[in-house]
């Protein structure tokens, strides 16, 4: 298997796959989506809400805002020594007071460990008019994005069985295509320069489909990296599959 990074930025990553099949690329995928624990806010509770908005949608909002964390400091409630009652090793608490009239911010929100705090400071919560308030506290923890989409990892997609012109560099005059073993991937299945690219290969016979090539499109909408989101993701695989083999030797 090789893997080569086409471009990378701390909330975005493209990498190529060479040497897998369809269903490790799918598992991958979903894995980044649904399995890497993130933190959000999971509890609110209301001292005051005099906007136009009412309490559900307020909480809903709050829970939709991305947070930062470090995921050595925290465990899962789940897997927490104070057996799911909640403390400081699985749980941080926010605190919102807020005074109209104003538009209420995502920076607002005042955290009890300054790792942890929404990504953006500019998300906005709710607007308050004249003198009406907004006042509470909120508490965060980690989940899975199996369990609610506030959760989410990251937004992931897949370019499957790309296909590859053969000595050919120049494309696209606007998408750069991707250099593999074997090739030049074409950056763009949706673009029609690049597959006006592909109709003239196809006319010289310089073609080729390729099964075992997939190009992954990562954005991260938590509060990890969308590196961390990928390296997480891969542990995570590899110790399903060491679990699985454990337990397969114990069949036999």
């Amino acid at each position: 298997m090789q893997v080569e990074i086409i471009n990378k930025s701390d909330s975005e990553v493209q990498f190529l796959v060479e040497g897998i099949k369809s269903s490790f690329a799918s598992a991958l995928r979903r894995t980044m989506v649904s399995e890497i624990p993130a933190m959000s806010i999971e509890w609110v509770d209301f001292r005051r809400n005099d906007s136009a908005m009412n309490d559900e949608i307020v909480a809903n909002r709050l829970g939709q805002i991305p947070l930062t964390f470090d995921k050595e400091s925290y465990n899962l409630m789940a897997d927490c020594k104070c057996d799911g009652k909640g403390c400081t090793n699985c749980q941080v608490k926010f605190a919102l007071k807020k005074k109209g009239p104003t538009m209420v911010y995502s920076g607002d929100l005042k955290s009890t460990d300054k790792e942890v705090k929404p990504v953006f400071d500019n998300i906005p919560i709710v607007e308050l008019f004249g003198d009406q308030e907004v006042q509470l506290e909120a508490t965060a923890q980690l989940e899975f994005g199996k369990t609610h989409s506030k959760w989410q990892g990251a937004v992931v997609g897949y370019q499957e069985g790309p296909v590859v012109l053969e000595k050919e560099t120049n494309t696209c005059p606007v998408h750069k295509s991707i250099p593999t073993s074997k090739g030049h991937l074409v950056a763009k299945s949706d673009c029609e320069m690049c597959l006006d690219a592909i109709e003239a290969a196809k006319k010289k016979g310089k073609v080729e489909k390729l099964d075992d090539c997939f190009v992954f499109n990562v954005e991260s909408v938590c509060g990890l990296k969308a590196e961390e989101v990928v390296l997480s993701a891969t542990d995570i695989l590899e110790k399903k599959f060491t679990e699985f083999g454990k337990d397969l030797k114990k069949l036999k």
